[in-house]
């Protein structure tokens, strides 16, 4: 490609102190940083491991102990904004992941899977190259680029001359550096509304959690410790066979071998929707069947806001119907009188006893509940009005954590359509 018919190495958003700084660069990021291969030695120093999604976290947080126990004087050294290299594969980071260290004490990485580098003094600025390597554009961008060399080499991370052959776009000019720092900044700050805004759904969920554990009776107990003032004088839950509160049934998998059972615009639930589960409402699902899958099984058509919970993988998850759905045999559902339970009574009681459930599943390789657990299942239940505000309560909690969940959701696509737009494009650093 000739230079004239090269896109112009410029980002679509820039600072107006910067709209005159001309064209973008590239540079070679082995004349922006120095491969670290200093040892640990006798410093005192935090072993670190890899989390995906995290980045660097250390072996205490992410073991509960050191597991390097005290052989880690031969790990690479990490200093204050070092960069680390992993080299391991995972599932969401098939080429490794590369990531800044931004803790206040020495790291120590294992040198065996880790290539560690630290920028140079008059180069970039450290967290504007993380933002590089870390948002989705460019991070696809340097996802080929060592997918690339991996495949050269036979293996799944590339050697230490090949990263360092990695193109890096820079603003040029005697503003660089302050370029550099100025887009840094701007989604540091991102960066921090974001880890508000998660602190704030966290703190809402753990307050749901101490809720639910007032608002339901102990195992053993008829009473919960906290009751709306209504009902201060009700007097004790009665303990009642849930069998006796509501229908129960289950589901089945019409034969795969026949396909006009299937793709019929009946929603089945199968341990494929475990994603929509604990969600509330569930009105969709991965696999449909047909009604004649519904009449050739024993598959069963239950009608919206049926009560379902998972016996098998995901033990414990449960949901109600937003619109009739069948479900395979892996679920048991109940369709409540609703003249004596509340289904969103029933929901939230079936999530605040998902400790029950996983504490009496069996199974080697996949937890499972029996059907005679279902069976002989007892509940304590309230009067009717009484269920109906607690589950009022807890889905007005639960609403809100939604809100705030999707708040969270938009300024994390905020930031990565705001990194799209302060860094070139992947397409004219290639060029």
């Amino acid at each position: 490609m000739s230079d004239k018919s090269k896109p112009a190495l410029v980002p679509k958003l820039r600072f107006p102190e910067f709209q005159h700084s001309g064209e973008w660069t590239t540079e070679k990021l082995g004349s922006l940083v120095s491969i670290s291969t200093e040892k640990v030695g006798n410093n005192d120093c935090v072993p670190m491991s890899i989390t995906s999604g995290v980045g660097l976290v250390s072996q205490e947080d992410k073991f509960g102990r050191v597991i390097a126990g005290d052989s880690y004087k031969n790990y690479l050294l990490l200093k204050p904004f070092d960069f680390a290299y992993n080299k391991s594969a995972t599932k969401e980071y098939p080429e490794g992941f590369l990531t800044l260290y931004t803790g206040d004490r020495l790291a120590a990485v294992p040198n065996s899977i880790f290539t560690c580098f630290r920028v140079n003094e008059t180069s970039p600025y450290p967290q504007y190259l993380n933002f590089l390597f870390s948002g989705n554009l460019h991070g696809q961008w340097l996802r080929k680029f060592i997918q690339v060399g991996a495949r050269a080499h036979g293996s799944l991370s590339i050697n230490d001359g090949d990263l360092l052959a990695l193109s890096v776009p820079l603003p040029s000019g005697q503003s660089s550096l302050k370029e550099q720092q100025k887009i840094a900044d701007s989604l540091s700050s991102v960066d921090e509304l974001i880890a508000a805004q998660a602190r704030k759904v966290d703190a809402l969920k753990t307050h749901k959690n101490g809720l639910m554990q007032q608002l339901f009776p102990r195992e053993g107990e008829t009473q919960p410790r906290l009751r709306f003032p209504e009902f201060h004088s009700a007097g004790e839950w009665e303990v009642r066979k849930l069998e006796d509160l509501a229908k129960r049934g289950s589901g089945h998998t019409p034969s795969k071998s026949s396909s006009e059972y299937y793709d019929g615009g009946i929603k089945w639930v199968s341990l494929a929707d475990s994603k929509y589960l604990d969600a509330g409402l569930i009105s969709t699902s991965k696999i449909e069947i047909s009604k004649q899958g519904i009449k050739n099984s024993s598959a069963v058509l239950h009608p919206a806001g049926t009560v379902l919970i998972s016996r098998d993988a995901g033990v414990g998850k449960s949901a109600v119907m937003e619109v009739p759905m069948a479900v395979s045999q892996h679920f048991i559902v109940w369709t409540c009188n609703p003249s004596l339970l509340s289904n969103w009574f029933l929901y939230h009681l079936l999530q605040k006893m998902k400790p029950v459930f996983e504490r009496i599943a069996t199974g080697s390789t996949i937890k499972t509940i029996g059907l005679p657990f279902f069976k002989a299942l007892c509940v304590s239940v309230p009067s009717l009005p009484e269920q109906q505000r607690i589950a009022d309560c807890l889905n007005s909690l639960d609403d809100f954590i939604k809100s705030q969940t999707q708040e969270l959701e938009t300024l994390k696509a905020h930031k990565k359509g705001l990194m799209q737009q302060l860094f070139p494009s992947a397409e004219a650093v290639d060029a």
